[in-house]
């Protein structure tokens, strides 16, 4: 029970971070809105292309990539506020106190999860407001909400894992490019079925377009388990990998002091 209320106060300590960091917070809503109203107004016929799959409009489409979008900076932001941390001398004082390692890095995660729910309802409120239809209603409203919250949490396991290696919130925040070109690389923004080689099939194997197509589904169409299964697959391997490196890390600035 201490444990869990280390983690706690840690999460909560980093929700505070994040929304009173404007460098942090701003990202995270600001670009993904701007995009989705750009891209909506701006290549709204795109549904009129051949093999586009039938949706009501080119916004309920793009909706789950802003999300996802959102999610992924969300998780880069929790990088860039451990760093921070960790150069601030903040991560030493909590390894050097009576509290289990793991804890530290979990307590980040559950931050970074807290911020991808607020996220996830950001999106639903502007979507509802500009006329999208989810298909499966509050329950799938829910679902949406529960998918970008793991999936916040799994992409922050990757920043965190990034800001124990370096310790450099610089190097951190170097990586934010690299979000647009994972984004762009998958079904985010276009379908598969739309996309020319060799982006084509790096958008059929990338894991990030299994999770959009999860978070994209309740608003589109009916429940598919399938794609809701793969999502869920997808975002538990990204956050497994991204637990290993955390660890590997974690062991790593231990073993150097």
């Amino acid at each position: 029970m201490r444990t869990f209320a280390v983690v706690v106060e840690l999460g909560r300590r980093s929700v505070r971070q994040t929304f009173r960091r404007p460098q942090l917070m701003a990202p995270l809503l600001i670009i993904p809105t701007l995009l989705l109203a750009v891209q909506s107004a701006g290549a709204g016929r795109a549904v009129d292309l051949p093999g586009f799959p039938p949706v009501e409009s080119f916004f309920d489409f793009l909706l789950a990539g802003a999300m996802v979008q959102a999610a992924l900076l969300a998780g880069n932001s929790g990088g860039i506020a451990m760093a921070i941390d960790i150069e601030m001398g903040f991560t030493d004082r909590l390894l050097a106190a009576p509290i289990p390692r793991f804890a530290i890095v979990a307590g980040r995660l559950a931050g970074t999860a807290a911020v991808g729910a607020v996220i996830a309802v950001w999106f639903l409120a502007i979507g509802v407001v500009f006329g999208a239809t989810i298909e499966e209603g509050v329950l799938g409203a829910l679902v949406m909400i529960v998918l970008v919250m793991l999936a916040a949490l799994a992409f922050g396991t990757l920043g965190a894992a990034l800001a124990l290696r370096t310790g450099s919130a610089s190097v951190v925040q170097g990586t934010f490019p690299l979000v647009f070109v994972i984004l762009f690389l998958s079904t985010a923004f276009f379908p598969d079925d739309l996309l020319l080689e060799p982006a084509q099939t790096i958008a059929q194997v990338n894991p990030l377009s299994f999770v959009v197509t999860a978070v994209r589904d309740p608003v589109i169409s009916e429940w598919s388990m399938g794609e809701l299964a793969a999502g869920l697959a997808a975002t538990l391997l990204i956050g497994a990998v991204g637990l290993w490196l955390c660890s590997a890390a974690l062991k790593r600035r231990l073993r150097m002091g």
